[in-house]
């Protein structure tokens, strides 16, 4: 049975951790606010914008397109993009992420396919790395992302390669893999077909009333400027959803510590008592029976 000192060390140690916990709560419900507010905040123009690639896709005639729409013609070569977080301590977020991706590359060697990586934030890559290092091609640091503005400069950057590397044949089919932000207790993991594009289904589309619009310059000519904003407006949202979803993930995660903690303290201080309780009476005791021998 432990001493009374080390019992009262035992409390005093998991107070000092209720503290931290209790203060990393109220750090990620403060980013979380922003967080959100941000995913909020690009809605609108994703929404949108979907709404006019869906518009011109069914005013697309002859089956032609850019190739960002069509496609290589085949699906050989798989190209995987894994978002995770930088940092830990927020439950199962980046292990329910991991699970999803590597779901996903068994089904795709399943089916023969060539899988390719890309690994965004540091946590899914130290998972990854010693399964399937052999087919990491990249790695995206977003430790210094403070804000928005920052995760849209690393969507930008991301969209450009990804349009490169489309372009340059090293892929035929494109995936997101990250999760997809619902509320503060539910973020989904989810895999979503970046390249080639596929046409928006639920999003509000503008009704002509049989009207026929002629584009100038043609439909194919505006896919092909609009398609890489709409995969750098996809890949944001994605960055902003899983932002949200990590501070999301670790507030609760730091409720549940911060509760554990308390809980742990009520048992340890009972017995601490009854030790101490135990101790006295043991004493008590003693001092009885040698007045007693007296």
């Amino acid at each position: 049975m432990p001493s009374l000192k080390d019992l009262k060390g035992r409390i005093a140690s998991v107070k000092s951790t209720q503290k931290i916990t209790k203060a990393k709560q109220m750090v990620a419900a403060a980013k979380l606010r922003r967080a959100q507010e941000a995913a909020e905040a690009a809605k609108p123009y994703s929404m949108r914008l979907a709404g006019v690639i869906a518009n011109l896709t069914a005013a697309s005639t002859g089956g032609q397109g850019p190739k960002l729409l069509t496609g290589t013609g085949k699906s050989d070569t798989h190209l995987l993009i894994i978002m995770t977080a930088e940092r830990g301590l927020c439950g199962g977020f980046n292990a329910n992420t991991v699970k999803k991706a590597r779901e996903e590359i068994m089904r795709l060697k399943g089916e023969g396919k060539a899988v390719k990586l890309i690994t965004v934030g540091k946590k899914g890559r130290e998972q990854l790395v010693r399964t399937y290092g052999d087919l990491m091609v990249s790695h995206i640091d977003t430790s210094s992302a403070r804000n928005s503005d920052d995760l849209a400069e690393i969507a930008l950057q991301l969209g450009k390669d990804l349009n490169a590397g489309f372009e340059a044949g090293e892929f035929d089919v494109a995936s997101l893999v990250y999760a997809q932000f619902r509320n503060v207790i539910s973020q989904v993991p989810t895999a979503k077909q970046l390249v080639p594009a596929e046409p928006p289904e639920d999003v509000p589309t503008v009704d002509l009333k049989g009207a026929t619009y002629i584009y100038e310059p043609s439909e194919d000519d505006i896919l092909e400027t609009l398609l890489p904003r709409y995969l750098n407006t996809l890949i944001l949202s994605a960055l902003l959803e899983s932002a949200a979803g990590e501070q999301a993930a670790s507030m609760t995660a730091m409720d549940n510590a911060t509760n554990n903690a308390g809980e742990l303290i009520d048992k340890l201080s009972l017995q601490y008592n009854r030790a101490r309780q135990a101790q006295i009476t043991k004493e008590l005791i003693e001092i009885i029976s040698g007045a007693e021998a007296l």
